[in-house]
C-alpha cells in the first residue's frame, strides 16, 4: 500500500470566528462564521473589495484584534486565553507586518526603524545592528540606512517595511496592500522580495484587492461581505520547512536597559520636535519650583536676619525682673534685687556672665551739643551677655565698678551725634544728666526690637549710676548669660531655686530669650510653610497642564503607539515611554524652576538692605522630587491610556 503524506498541522486556525462592530443601534458583522486554516510555509492571498472583511480579518490573524465570538489559535494555542502582552510576544517574535502606508516612524532612521522590534525582543545591541545592516543590504538599501522615512522613496519606505518585519524572523508575514502606495516598477520589486521569502520558508499571508498581485501565491482566498466564498489553489503547495528566528541574546537586565534606552530615546524626540508645546507644558511647573524654592529661602533668609537681630538683645541669657510679670503696677515697690543677687548667680556653675542693671534717661552734652540718651548702669560683663562689639578703646572692668569711676562707653549713634565733626570720642568728657563722665570706649548699636535703633545708649558703671544718678540701692534687672551647653529652661528653673531662696519668696519673674527665639523660628516656619503651601498650588495647576498635553499628544501620536504595539512592544513599553516624556517634562522644569530661583537670590544680592536669600539643599532636592512625583502622578493617566489602546484602532488612526 502506498504511503499517504501526512497533512500539516495548521499553523493558523479559525473557527467559526465572527467580528461585529456596533453600527448606531444595530451591529455590523464584518466577519461572518470564518472557518480557515494556514500551514506553515504557505503563500496565501486573501482577495476582496473595499469593505469585504478582508483587512479584518488579516487584523484577526496577525493578533491586533480578536473576535467577537469563534476560536483563533496559533500553533494550536487559542489565542482568547492570552494576556495582551502574551499576544504581543506572537507579534513581536513570531509575525512581521507590511503595511500600505508603510507605518515607518518618522523620528528615526531606516536601520532605526528596522531595529524597533528586536529592542522589544531584548536582542543585543551589537547583533541587532549588524542584522539589521545584512537585512537592509539584501533589500539594496546599504546607501540609505541612515535616512528617515522623509528622505526615501515609496519603494525603499516599503523595503524598510519588509526589512522591519524580517527583523525577528518573520515566521509569518502580513502584507496589508504591499503595493497599494507604489508605482508598478516599485509594486513589481516588493512582490519578488515576497516570493523569495516563501521560497526561503516564510508563510506569508497577502491582504490585496488587486487579483494580479494575488496571482504571485500558491493559495487565494476571496471573500465578500464577511464570507468566504472562494478558497483555490493554483498549484499544488509543497510543504516547507519553516525557517528559524534568529537566536536572540542579551541577559534580562540588559534587554530591560535596553527597552528603557529606546523608551527614553523616543521620549526626547518627540519632545524635541514641538519645543514651544513642551516649553509651555513646563512654565506651570517652572513657576512652581521657582515659587517653593524661593519661598523656603526667602523663609530662611527672614528667620536667620531677625535671629540675628535677637542675638543682638542677648544670645542664651536670662533676665530678671522685679514682679510677677511684664506690666505689673506693684513691680516698682519692690526692691529686693540687689548685686548681692548676682554676685550669687556669678558663682553658680552654668553660669558663663552675669551683670546687673539700671537704667534712666536723661539729656547728654558735649560741648554745644545735646540729645536725650538711654544711660545703661551696667556691671562689666554687660558687653559679653549682651554680645556687644567693642569698636574702639575699652569698657569698664569690676575694679571700675567698685571705685563707682565716672567713665562712660557710648554706643555708635551717640558717637556721630555728640561729635558729628568727626572729632576723637575716647578721652572726652561728656555730661551725662549731671555728671561728668569720660569716655573710654565706642561699642556697636544694641538693637532694641527687631529693627534698626536710632536711640542714643551711654553705658557706665551701675554703682556710679546708681549713687550719682538715680539715688537708690536696688536694681532694675539682672542679666545670666548661661554656658553654651546648658539648656536656658532647666537653667531659669535653677535660678528660680537659688533666688527664691534668697529672697524667702518669688518676687520676681524670668524672661528667657530663648523663647523669643524659638517663637520667632516657630512664627517664621509657619508662615514660610503656608506661603510654600500657596506655591504648591502653582505645581499642582502646572500637573495638570502636563497631564493634559500628554493625552493631547497620546491622540497625535495614536499611529505611532499602533506600530510599536504591531511590532511586538509590550503594554509596559508603552507606559515606560509616556511616563518618561512626562517625568522628564517636570525634571526639566525643575531645573530651569531652580534656575529662576537662584537669579531671584542673585537679584535680592544687590539690594542696598543687605537682605539676602538662604538656600536650603533640602528644599532643592524637594523641589525635584516633588516635579518627578508629578510627572509620575500626572503622566500615569495619559500613559496608561496610550498602554491600553487597541493595537488595530491605534493603526487605524492617522
Amino acid at each position: 500500500m502506498n504511503d499517504v503524506p501526512a497533512t500539516p498541522a495548521p499553523l493558523l486556525e479559525l473557527t467559526h470566528v465572527r467580528r461585529e462592530y456596533p453600527s448606531g443601534d444595530e451591529v455590523f458583522a464584518a466577519l461572518k462564521d470564518i472557518n480557515l486554516t494556514i500551514a506553515a510555509g504557505e503563500m496565501v492571498a486573501i482577495v476582496g473589495q473595499s469593505g469585504s472583511g478582508k483587512s479584518t480579518l488579516m487584523n484577526i490573524l496577525g493578533c491586533l484584534d480578536r473576535p467577537t465570538s469563534g476560536t483563533y489559535k496559533v500553533s494550536g494555542r487559542a489565542t482568547s486565553d492570552l494576556e495582551p502582552d502574551e499576544l504581543a510576544a506572537l507579534r513581536r517574535e513570531h509575525f512581521g507586518f507590511i503595511f500600505q502606508r508603510y507605518h515607518l516612524l518618522g523620528d528615526l532612521s531606516a536601520a532605526g526603524n528596522v531595529e524597533v522590534p528586536s529592542v522589544y525582543a531584548g536582542t543585543a545591541r551589537a547583533q541587532r545592528g549588524e542584522r539589521s545592516r545584512q537585512i537592509l543590504t539584501r533589500l539594496g538599501l546599504a546607501e540609505r540606512m541612515g535616512h528617515r522615512p522623509g528622505q526615501l522613496s515609496g519603494g525603499q519606505q516599503q523595503r524598510v517595511s519588509i526589512a522591519r518585519a524580517l527583523m525577528n524572523g518573520g515566521e509569518v508575514i502580513f502584507a496589508d496592500e504591499p503595493t497599494g502606495a507604489l508605482d508598478s516598477a516599485s509594486g513589481e520589486e516588493v512582490m519578488r522580495i515576497l516570493q523569495e521569502l516563501h521560497t526561503e520558508g516564510h508563510t506569508i499571508i497577502l491582504v490585496t484587492h488587486d487579483m494580479k498581485v494575488a496571482e504571485h501565491a500558491e493559495r487565494i482566498i476571496e471573500i465578500r461581505d464577511g464570507d468566504i466564498i472562494a478558497d483555490r489553489r493554483r498549484e499544488a503547495a509543497p510543504v516547507r520547512a519553516v525557517r528559524e528566528r534568529p537566536v536572540l541574546a542579551g541577559s534580562a537586565f540588559q534587554q530591560a536597559v535596553d527597552r528603557f534606552r529606546e523608551a527614553f530615546r523616543m521620549a526626547v524626540l518627540a519632545l524635541a520636535a514641538h519645543k514651544l508645546r513642551t516649553f509651555l507644558t513646563m512654565l506651570g511647573i517652572i513657576i512652581g519650583i521657582a515659587s517653593v524654592v524661593s519661598v523656603v529661602a526667602l523663609g530662611r533668609g527672614s528667620q536667620e536676619r531677625i535671629l540675628s537681630q535677637i542675638s543682638t538683645l542677648g544670645t542664651n541669657t536670662l533676665t530678671i525682673f522685679p514682679g510677677k510679670s511684664f506690666g505689673d503696677m506693684r513691680s516698682g515697690k519692690i526692691q529686693t534685687l540687689k548685686d548681692s543677687d548676682a554676685s550669687a548667680l556669678a558663682e553658680l556653675s552654668y553660669v558663663d556672665s552675669v551683670t546687673p542693671s539700671v537704667s534712666t534717661s536723661v539729656t547728654a552734652r558735649y560741648r554745644n551739643v545735646a540729645a536725650t540718651a538711654q544711660v545703661s548702669g551696667v556691671g562689666g560683663e554687660y558687653f559679653r551677655v549682651r554680645g556687644l562689639e567693642l569698636l574702639k578703646g575699652a569698657v569698664f572692668d569690676p575694679s571700675d565698678v567698685r571705685k563707682l569711676e565716672q567713665i562712660a562707653v557710648i554706643d555708635e549713634n551717640s558717637e556721630k551725634t555728640l561729635f558729628p565733626n568727626g572729632e576723637e570720642a575716647i578721652g572726652k568728657v561728656v555730661v551725662v544728666g549731671n555728671v561728668p563722665m569720660r569716655v573710654i570706649g565706642i561699642v556697636g548699636t544694641q538693637q532694641q526690637g527687631f529693627g534698626g535703633s536710632d536711640s542714643l545708649t551711654v553705658y557706665a558703671p551701675y554703682t556710679t549710676v546708681m549713687s550719682r544718678m538715680l539715688g537708690q540701692t536696688y536694681l532694675s534687672n539682672i542679666s545670666v548669660r548661661m554656658a553654651d551647653n546648658v539648656s536656658t529652661d532647666a537653667a531659669a528653673a535653677a535660678v528660680t531655686q537659688v533666688l527664691t531662696k534668697r529672697h524667702g519668696t518669688q518676687d520676681f519673674f524670668i524672661s528667657n530669650s530663648d523663647e523669643i527665639r524659638q517663637t520667632i523660628t516657630s512664627a517664621t516656619q509657619t508662615l514660610t510653610l503656608l506661603v510654600a503651601a500657596i506655591a504648591v498650588i502653582s505645581l499642582i495647576v502646572g500637573g495638570i497642564g502636563v497631564m493634559n498635553i500628554m493625552l493631547v499628544s497620546v491622540t497625535e501620536r495614536t499611529s505611532e503607539i499602533g506600530v510599536r504595539m504591531a511590532v511586538g512592544a509590550r503594554q509596559s513599553d508603552i507606559l515606560q515611554q509616556f511616563l518618561i516624556e512626562a517625568v522628564l517634562v517636570c525634571l526639566v522644569g525643575g531645573v530651569i524652576g531652580v534656575g529662576l530661583s537662584m537669579l531671584v537670590g542673585l537679584a535680592f544680592s544687590f539690594l542696598p538692605s543687605n537682605f539676602k536669600l538662604i538656600y536650603s539643599t533640602t528644599s532643592i532636592v524637594a523641589a525635584f522630587a516633588c516635579s518627578t512625583l508629578i510627572g509620575v502622578v500626572f503622566g500615569f493617566l495619559p500613559a496608561r491610556r496610550a498602554a491600553r489602546l487597541d493595537p488595530v484602532d491605534a493603526l487605524s488612526r492617522d
